[in-house]
């Protein structure tokens, strides 16, 4: 079975590499983070408490097209703070990278706590203004109305969250490969991860 993970903060670029190493290594995918959008939004509109949202959320649950909300991603970190849901959540990420041929996954703790063991462990990072702009124009682009410094400080209050919980904070695994994007464009971060599994996971790259 073979894990990639990768982690970093929002619009840092983790999902579009996650996507792109999957599809090169013939492993699947998983955006962890639309796990606890999928939470988030349990609680929103069904009104669970956020233990009980996690404890029945499934991988179907990805699939609504709500997830994508801005009021989802807020949702979604605050619940994302809390021991019990990470728990909960925890065991479903990782009956998916053991299934059969393995696994990309993407988010804020795989590297450190839900796959300690991963064959390959990339941190992909940015400025976070870079990561603001990044995520305005994302909305643009999606047609959703957005206004620049209110996006800057939703990220930075996430990002506060990220880091400073007491449970799995967002930080790199020691044995990271760390990546600044802030300057690199998506192809110059996939050629910098390929390589560097190229060193930890040869057969895979071999293959």
């Amino acid at each position: 079975m073979t894990v990639i993970a990768v982690d970093g903060p929002a619009a840092s670029g983790k999902g579009t590499l996650a996507r792109r190493l999957a599809a090169r290594y013939g492993l699947r995918h998983l955006d962890t983070g639309m796990i606890y959008r999928a939470v988030g939004l349990k609680v929103l509109r069904e009104g669970l408490d956020p233990v009980a949202a996690a404890r029945a959320v499934t991988l179907a649950d990805l699939d609504r097209p709500e997830l994508r909300s801005e009021e989802v991603a807020q949702a979604a970190s605050k619940v994302a703070a809390i021991p019990e849901v990470r728990t909960a959540l925890r065991a479903l990420q990782r009956r998916f990278a053991e299934t059969p041929p393995g696994a990309v996954l993407d988010g804020r703790d795989i590297g450190t706590v839900v796959f300690p063991d991963a064959g390959a462990k990339i941190f992909i990072d940015a400025g976070l203004e870079m990561r603001a702009e990044r995520r305005h124009r994302e909305l643009l682009e999606r047609g959703v109305a957005s206004i620049y410094s209110r996006v800057l400080q939703d990220m930075k209050d996430r990002d506060a969250r990220d880091r400073d919980r007491a449970v799995a904070p967002l930080t790199p695994a020691k044995d990271a490969f760390v990546i600044d994007s802030s300057k690199l464009d998506a192809d110059g971060v996939f050629a910098l991860a390929v390589a560097h599994i190229g060193r930890v996971l040869p057969d895979l790259a071999r293959g």
